[in-house]
């Protein structure tokens, strides 16, 4: 029960970061030129982690999230780094894309979101990675493609490191 618990709450916050695309409030949604712009990093907000010794730090894009490319599995995963989610979210796209698929993705959990009620897979990912921060056996939820649009890197992953902050709008990662 507190599993289920757990994972209701976790998806629900995972799914809430989902309304902006739901509402057609991100950034393929504007004009042409002013998506040109955006995709244009400033220099006092870098999109690339940079690298320390055991430590990633993520910048804040313009609106305030913290997405990175994560290694999953060996493979690149853009992520958006939710720490509502109590674990790593992925849909079943990139789910296949790390090498699940057949029997691995048992639909099995009732999960709600803020987009509903859905059902979900449960995986262990081998390996989640960014810049010098490694991590092994991570849990992960798989939804299908049309319940979540991209991947969540929530408590799973978190809980996992030393310690993780956020100041001066970075979020810093430390193994």
């Amino acid at each position: 029960m507190l599993v289920r618990n757990l994972l209701i709450f976790g998806l629900s916050a995972a799914a809430m970061s989902q309304i902006p695309a739901v509402m057609g409030w991100t950034e393929q949604k504007r004009a042409p030129a002013e998506q040109a712009s955006l995709a244009q990093p400033s220099p006092a907000n870098p999109t690339k982690p940079s690298v320390a010794s055991g430590t990633s730090v993520i910048a804040a894009d313009r609106t305030g999230h913290f997405r990175a490319t994560f290694r999953i599995n060996g493979k690149p995963v853009d992520g958006l780094v939710d720490t509502g989610a109590s674990m790593i979210a992925l849909n079943e796209s990139t789910a296949r894309r790390l090498g699940f698929g057949g029997n691995a993705l048992d639909f099995r959990y009732d999960v709600d979101t803020a987009n509903g009620r859905t059902k979900a897979a449960k995986v262990t990912l081998d390996r989640v990675e960014l810049d010098d921060v490694r991590v092994r056996d991570v849990q992960a939820l798989v939804l299908k493609d049309e319940a979540l649009s991209s991947s969540l890197i929530g408590m799973s992953f978190l809980k996992k490191l030393a310690s993780y902050s956020v100041q001066d709008g970075t979020l810093r990662l430390k193994q």
